[in-house]
């Protein structure tokens, strides 16, 4: 064992810790699985006591199954039950193929006793084999029995193929013979030829007799193998070694060696195991898993194994033609219309089916006998094959010789359907097990040529549960499939069912581990640990709830937790308003409040799910279903916003998730969303502007409140960002009132002089056309404006107020006509338009901030006065109070934000990297103004304000990031301080080795701290910019400086001298420092950063539009004022909110609550946009060469196919034919025979082949028997008058009684048929016998004519 294991794992580490990890995981096996010994021994008389009759040697046997005599004596008969021990199994693990695969197997000896279910258990959850959608049973062609060759095309096209497309497992012997060779060259061939990442693997398993299988003591370790070498002869003969092409194997052990059967009873048992079990993951499939058992060929002592295995209701397959035991079958079963029915064995008395059996038991004895002559006692067998035919119905006869291997699966179906429509009861739909099992093999296109081809009227009753299988198992395209065929989703889907698809989530994946969390913390909160366990609690309740199973347990507020902790605050809380948490203010409120609706009976249960499509969709990305979240996409409406929120989930789901496949898989379908919201909102945009922009703020119910922007900004979708309408919308908001195309110049020069705003320097978006639309009478709604029909898009402050009042007076409208806010004078207005735009408003931040910049320069390097009383000087005072505005500001962003917590407000405020600059700013600021005031610590506290002043300083940076030619390389210089990082580390390394080292090689000794790291760190440093002592570092170089050796000198900060011996060292590592720093690491810096301006050069457009929104955002939200003028803005707005309690209007900035009829519309609207994309993007995908190749490939197959089945027609016409033309030439005899006796003599000729009864009636009134006519022998002067012309001409002779010309006279001439067939083609008689010669084999006497062609 352990040289097996340190052969396998040589490679490195990390097979030796699996190999040490697979085997403490199975070491518990022969403590269950136990093992049979042969206990008696039971003498065998052919082999003259040398043999037992299980089949081992007399000293193979322990001295206990020796040394019973008496038992010994007694036996006639050895039996595995009686005379057979059980032991801990001593062979198990993987097996390697030595030389034949690279793949290891698993296997498992084991009694034919052992439980199934431990059995089902080791190969499912131990084995990780795959859990079964369908089992098919190889039976019989066991043996070195020649498998015939259109077996093995149904095995390789068929059953293998089959297989894999219904994710089956396929059991056979396992063994390199007969049926199971064949079955697993099958599965090498589709391995083959199979796409590694194909859906369904072929799983082959092999149970098979121990004692059969040759070279087994090859699998014996008691501790296990992994693996164990197998090494198997590469012979084409049949032989009874295991076959590598097999997943595992099942040895089942009877005690016995070289016997045929002992595992027959533990695989029926196993199989009828298996059909109890539910499809699915974790048996969350609608029906229970179909075994099928297919007989190939077969003995007779089958027939009780096929009888036990129908009376538990498993449905056989027999292949006519394969021989044996299947024509034997197939034969009683095809003709059994002519024999008399034979009632069930549950009808009546026990006596009754024999009465009416008698002639059915005759027939089938006689055709036992017809197929299996050499067997002698017949009568049980017998009883057997009518114990069978009661249970017909259950049994399928498949002509594989003469049907096509392709539709195999097809066949299986309709077999496993016909018998569960046995068990079926009357009322339920007879399509609904066909359509189950079509679910469980996900096999769309038989649901759709089979069960939806318009024939059947489904109800909803029989998809409800087809369509919870599919959602569950992944499978969209039955979901597509029964949506479009009559299943509502609304009366579907059901809170309590929504539940339930969430607590089908596979444990493992990330949403398994977050709803576990969710759920521990709401279960924390109910069991209230005590102080003392608090400690614990939380580790405790996850140990106890993964033992327990707490995700059977999750609910809508697990969900709606794991969506807040995954989007944020970007949206309200999902499913509040189910669970009636819509009004509570904090999460702990939440939690208790929760827990009181679900300890009661939690009738929201009942409720429909309102936006069931949007629901589906969340479920489906947070699992990363690929095509089940796109289809639930395209089912759900706000198509932009709905792709958006998917980007957002899965990119937070990635950063989450630690296998890298799945990783990567999340974030290529974020980018297929958001690529998704990119070209439908690019439609939206090319068909109409404005209601595109209404789109992009509209508030949506069905999402949280949110808007596309805002989902945008959390999904960190640039793509969506740098879209064309996008950046429109963001420059209209930007611009405000004045029209985009407004030049710097202009705004500087209102800015400084304000009058000229009132003048055309500045152009202005005027709405005179949009008022008079609105006032236009309200007679047709068709003729209404498309921008009263969707809201109004706020635009800037005017568009705002405008907003605002609407919304107010809105109630009071009377007789349809709006009420309208009074006209505010021009000056104002226009005063309005100009300052409260955001440029206007970041113009001025700007200016000011340079004044600010150099305000507090001048301070730091003018007047920074001493401490009080001495100062502050009053320029500096006005710099404290510059500040304390700025403080202002930072703390308005941070409160008043909207209607979120604190917490929410402070967290979504710090979540910008600018706001954290801010904010170490100002504390800087804070710290050294109160450090300036004291003497002890002035110093410090006027170095951190230089500090500062670097911070503020860098803050330019954001307000130069709107800029278009600077915000791009901004963002590259920032992309490089990470490289920066990357390369300091290298050089750090580096520098302290370089360092040190050459310290301690110059100085021997030195204590001075700041003299070593100045000459450790700094030093090394400088040398990189050429800045090298040469004097000091060589000794060969003059040093001015006095040093000395004394060491208590030195002790005192004294210079020490430099060490002589080991100078020669420090050079060289001078040399090698100066060429890996100055070339190696700084041509590595330089090369990072070549490729890091490339990569981002690419996309830093799109990167400086996505921050520009946030810029945006800032200035529109902002006050009108800067800083420190912004103080009379705060002013006014503390009195606004606090005492007059005024509502904010820009808190809701790009947010637009649109009435209900005008969202539906826009809904509307936006979903015939997005049908239009993807028609047009269906229409590119069908014209692309891919999808013709696919397409022709179908053709191809399709006309392959029509050509094999026209195959089978010219296959079966031949053999017709044949069939024909022996009736043809036997009734030919007959007629011979006929016309040639004298017994009687027929009135009129026989029937003439090739259709006589269409020729004229005056030739077959002349035609006539050609009685037997005499040849002249060769060499001899008489004739044998027994020679038949037929014989000499090979031609059916008639007599054709013809008169001549004239009439007078009439003659009689023998004709062949053939002759007379080509009648027809021939005006007359005349021209007939013009066309023919005599033949010389007639006597004169006679005149015969034959054809001369």
């Amino acid at each position: 064992m352990k040289d097996t294991g340190a052969e396998e794992g040589g490679g490195g580490g990390d097979g030796r810790d699996n190999i040490v990890q697979t085997e403490k995981s199975q070491s518990w096996i022969p403590k269950i699985i136990k093992k049979r010994v042969c206990s008696t021994f039971v003498e065998d008389s052919f082999s003259n006591g040398a043999l037992c009759q299980c089949g081992a040697a007399r000293d193979d046997h322990a001295s206990v199954a020796l040394g019973d005599y008496f038992s010994t004596a007694i036996v006639n008969q050895w039996k595995s039950v009686q005379h057979s021990s059980e032991r801990p199994t001593d062979a198990f693990g993987e097996v390697q193929f030595a030389g034949a695969s690279k793949r290891h197997s698993y296997f498992l000896r084991l009694s034919w006793s052992t439980e199934p279910s431990m059995v089902y258990t080791i190969l499912t959850a131990h084995w990780h084999l795959p859990l079964p959608n369908l089992v098919v049973s190889v039976v019989g062609g066991e043996g070195r029995t020649q498998v015939k060759t259109w077996v093995r095309e149904v095995l390789r096209q068929g059953l293998v193929k089959a297989s894999q497309s219904t994710g089956a497992w396929i059991l056979t012997t396992g063994l390199r013979e007969g049926v199971g060779r064949c079955v697993g060259q099958a599965v090498r061939d589709h391995a083959t030829a199979a796409s590694s990442y194909s859906l369904n693997k072929v799983v082959a398993l092999g149970i098979a007799p121990w004692g059969l299988v040759e070279k087994r003591e090859q699998l014996v370790n008691p501790q296990g193998s992994f693996p164990a070498k197998y090494y198997v002869q590469n012979i084409s003969q049949d032989s009874c070694y295991l076959d590598n092409n097999y997943q595992a194997f099942l040895l089942v052990d009877d005690g016995s060696v070289g016997r045929r059967g002992g595992e027959t009873d533990f695989r029926a048992r196993l199989e009828e195991y298996i059909s109890h079990q539910r499809t699915g993951i974790w048996g969350s499939g609608s029906i229970d898993i179909p075994v099928l058992c297919m007989l190939i060929s077969g003995e007779t002592e089958m027939l009780k194994r096929m009888d036990l295995s129908l009376k538990k209701s498993i449905p056989w397959l027999v292949l006519a033609g394969s021989g044996g035991l299947a024509d034997f079958l197939s034969d009683i079963l095809e003709n059994r219309s002519s024999a008399p029915a034979v009632p069930s064995s549950g009808e009546g008395n026990s006596e009754a089916p024999k009465t009416p059996s008698v002639d059915l038991k005759d027939r089938v004895a006689e055709r036992f006998k017809k197929h299996f002559p050499s067997e002698t006692q017949t009568d049980k067998l017998v009883e057997q094959a009518l114990s069978i035919y009661q249970n017909k119905d259950l049994i399928t006869v498949y002509h594989g010789e003469h049907e096509s291997p392709n539709d195999f699966d097809t066949v299986l179906l309709k077999t496993l359907v016909g018998a569960s429509k046995q068990q079926s009861s009357a009322e339920a739909n007879p399509y609904t097990d066909e359509l189950k099992l079509a679910v469980t093999w996900n096999r769309v296109d038989i649901a759709k040529t089979e069960l939806f081809n318009g024939d059947i009227q489904w109800k909803y009753e029989d998809l409800e549960d087809s369509m919870t299988d599919a959602l569950i198992n992944d499978k969209p395209q039955f979901v597509r499939l029964f949506t479009e065929n009559g299943l509502n989703i609304m009366e579907y889907l059901t809170y309590g069912r929504l539940e339930s698809l969430y607590r089908s989530v596979p444990d493992g994946t990330v949403l398994y581990q977050l709803l576990q969390q969710c759920l521990a913390e709401r279960l924390a909160i109910v069991e209230r640990p005590s102080p003392s366990e608090k400690q614990n609690s939380s580790s405790k309740m996850v140990k106890d709830n993964n033992q327990s199973g707490p995700v059977k347990e999750v609910t809508l507020f697990e969900v709606s937790g794991v969506l807040e902790l995954l989007m944020g605050d970007v949206c309200q809380p999902f499913y509040y308003k189910a669970l009636g948490l819509e009004f509570t203010s904090s999460k702990r409120t939440a939690l208790r409040r929760a827990n009181k609706v679900l300890r009661g009976d939690s009738f929201y249960r009942e409720l429909r799910c309102p936006h069931p499509w949007a629901s589906l969709f969340l479920w489906a990305v947070l699992q990363n279903r690929r095509e089940m979240a796109l289809f639930f996409w395209e089912m759900a409406g706000e198509a932009v916003l709905s792709a958006l929120t998917g980007c957002n989930i899965l990119r937070d789901l990635s950063k989450l998730e630690e296998e890298t496949e799945t990783k990567l898989s999340m974030k290529e379908l974020a980018q297929t969303f958001e690529n998704l919201a990119h070209d439908i909102f690019s439609s939206c945009y090319r068909s109409d502007e404005n209601r595109s922009f209404t789109l992009l703020i509209r508030k949506s119910p069905i999402w949280g409140d949110t808007t596309c922007l805002q989902m945008g900004m959390s999904a960190d979708a640039r793509l969506f960002f740098s879209n064309d309408g996008v950046q429109s919308l963001l420059s209209q908001i930007w611009w405000g009132d004045m029209k985009r195309n407004t030049e710097v110049w202009k705004l500087l020069l209102a800015f400084f002089c304000p009058i000229l705003c009132y003048t055309n320097l500045i152009s202005f978006r005027t709405q005179d056309n949009q008022l008079e639309e609105e006032e236009m009478p309200n007679e047709d709604a068709v003729a209404q404006d498309s921008d009263s029909l969707y809201g109004t898009t706020v635009f800037s402050f005017s568009d705002i107020k405008h907003h605002e009042v609407d919304s107010e007076v809105h109630r009071s409208t009377i007789k349809g006509v709006p009420y309208r806010p009074p006209q505010r004078p021009f000056i104002v207005s226009r005063w309005r338009q100009f300052w409260f735009a955001p440029v206007t408003s970041f113009l001025g931040n700007v200016l000011t901030y340079f004044l600010f910049l150099l305000l507090f320069a001048y301070v730091l390097l003018v007047d920074f006065e001493p401490p009080p009383p001495s100062g502050p000087a009053a320029i500096e005072c006005v710099l404290y109070f510059w500040v304390f505005t700025i403080v202002c500001e930072e703390i308005r962003q941070t409160i008043f934000l909207g209607t979120m917590t604190w917490r929410q407000r402070f967290r979504l405020y710090i979540q910008d990297v600018w706001n954290k600059c801010d904010l170490t700013a100002i504390s800087l600021f804070i710290v050294g103004l109160i450090c300036r005031m004291f003497h002890w610590s002035y110093e410090f506290g006027r170095d951190v304000l230089c500090l500062d002043y670097m911070v503020f300083t860098l803050r330019l940076i954001h307000i130069f990031a709107i800029h278009k030619q600077l915000g791009p390389k901004i963002i590259i210089v920032g992309k490089m301080m990470k490289d920066v990082f990357f390369f300091l580390f290298f050089l750090g390394v580096w520098l302290m080795a370089y360092g040190v080292a050459n310290q301690a090689l110059i100085y021997s000794y030195d204590p001075n701290l700041n003299r070593i790291f100045r000459r450790v760190f700094y030093r090394p440093y400088l040398h990189i910019f050429g800045q090298i002592p040469v004097e000091e570092m060589d000794v060969g170089k003059d040093w001015d400086i006095n040093c000395t050796d004394n060491v208590t000198l030195i002790d005192s900060g004294e210079e020490p001298c430099r060490t002589h011996e080991s100078n020669w060292l420090v050079v060289i590592l001078l040399v090698v420092y100066l060429l890996v720093t100055n070339i190696l690491l700084i041509n590595l810096l330089i090369a990072m950063f070549s490729y890091t301006f490339s990569k981002v050069q690419e996309h830093s457009d799109t990167y400086w539009k996505f921050q520009r929104y946030n810029l945006i955002v800032e200035y529109h939200s902002r006050p009108s004022l800067a800083p420190p003028f912004i103080i009379l803005s705060h002013i006014n707005l503390f009195i606004k909110r606090v005492i007059r309690k005024v509502p904010s209007v820009k808190i809701h900035h790009f947010v637009l609550d649109l009435e209900p009829k005008s969202a539906n519309r826009l809904s509307t609207w936006e979903t015939i946009q997005k049908e239009d994309f993807l028609t047009a993007r269906n229409k590119i995908q069908k014209s692309s060469d891919s999808e013709r190749l696919k397409r022709m490939s179908a053709k191809v197959d399709g006309v392959l196919k029509h050509l094999s089945e026209s195959r089978d027609f010219e296959h079966r016409l031949r053999s017709l034919e044949n069939q024909m033309e022996y009736c043809s030439s036997a009734l030919s005899w007959v007629v011979d025979t006929l016309s040639q006796g004298s017994t009687f003599k027929p009135p009129r000729p026989p029937p003439l082949r090739g259709g006589l009864a269409d020729f004229p009636s005056d030739v077959l009134d002349n035609l006539s028997p050609a009685p037997p006519v005499q040849s002249p022998g060769e060499g001899d002067s008489e004739a044998d008058p027994s020679v038949d012309l037929k014989d000499k001409t090979g031609l059916d002779m008639y007599w054709l009684k013809q008169r001549d010309t004239s009439g007078t006279a009439g003659f009689e001439s023998l004709v062949p048929c053939s002759l007379v067939l080509a009648i027809v083609e021939f005006g007359s008689l005349e021209e007939l016998f013009a066309s023919v010669k005599p033949h010389p084999y007639l006597s004169a006497g006679c005149t015969y004519f034959y054809c001369g062609h």
